[in-house]
């Protein structure tokens, strides 16, 4: 059995896992952490998760949390979850971190750390996500520059960041597949006298509202046809499953950056 301890424990994410872990005849929770403060620190995970007792408390002491845990999972924020990361190791613990809105500092440092554990992050777990990123190199590749490439996501309005990481990911990919510098051809948003499209550009866009739990829409259009990816979520359970299918693939691996393509056994060509 792999004991996991689950950082966010009381958030939505936090909570999805604890449930996919429940249902997860390998994995089991042996831990629960929160920020100092959290209104949950103190109750049962498991029926903070709106499920039965599990006997694990939630706790705002992270040596008390990974005590005895064989992998952490990560949903927590941009500030903690580098602190999480350094106690996994500290203690030469697996980890696996869907958390976004980390700077390029800070994945920097995530990066050092992988030279010590191994570490699984991605900005979406979901396995349909991951099929998507695989099948938008295909595509881009496949249609190259006689289509037009706009990336548009859609998450209920109170997401912090924006674009979302997914969208990030999969502008990183298109513009790989079509040799194109995204320093340069990332157009976030468009607004006012903008003149004609330029060639070569790729249009990045994000809606917020009411409870969208994610969409993620790459869109290639010519003169004559269009050809649309579609992918939605609508609940965050695929994001607990594909986050505990990580936590059980990462804990026999040597230390390195991984992502959701290396899990799946996705990673080709824009890995």
């Amino acid at each position: 059995m792999i004991r996991v301890v689950v950082s966010g424990a009381a958030g939505r994410m936090g909570r999805q896992v604890i449930a996919a872990i429940s249902d997860d005849e390998q994995t089991a929770v042996s831990g629960a952490l929160e920020a100092v403060g959290n209104p949950a620190l103190g109750r049962d995970a498991g029926a903070f998760a709106g499920l039965v007792e599990n006997g694990v408390v939630i706790t705002d002491d992270i040596s008390a949390a990974f005590e005895g845990a064989d992998v952490v999972i990560d949903f927590s924020g941009p500030r903690s979850s580098l602190a999480v990361i350094a106690e996994a190791a500290g203690r030469g613990m697996p980890a696996v971190s869907g958390t976004t809105g980390l700077s390029d500092e800070d994945i920097g440092k995530v990066g050092e750390f992988a030279e010590e554990i191994p570490i699984v992050m991605t900005p979406n777990m979901s396995v349909g996500v991951n099929l998507l990123f695989a099948i938008s190199d295909e595509v881009a590749r496949v249609l190259g520059d006689d289509y037009d490439v706009e990336i548009i996501e859609a998450h209920h309005n109170q997401k912090v960041d924006a674009p979302s990481g997914t969208a990030r990911r999969l502008f990183e990919i298109v513009s790989r597949a079509l040799r194109r510098d995204p320093r340069q051809v990332g157009i976030y948003g468009r607004e006012g006298i903008v003149g004609k499209r330029p060639r070569g550009e790729i249009g990045i866009h994000a809606v917020r509202a009411g409870d969208i739990v994610g969409e993620h829409t790459v869109l290639f259009a010519s003169e004559g046809d269009r050809v649309e990816l579609v992918h939605r979520l609508t609940s965050r359970m695929p994001l607990a499953r594909g986050a505990v299918r990580a936590a059980r693939w990462v804990v026999d691996k040597d230390p390195g950056l991984y992502d959701m393509q290396d899990v799946l056994a996705l990673r080709r060509r824009h890995g």
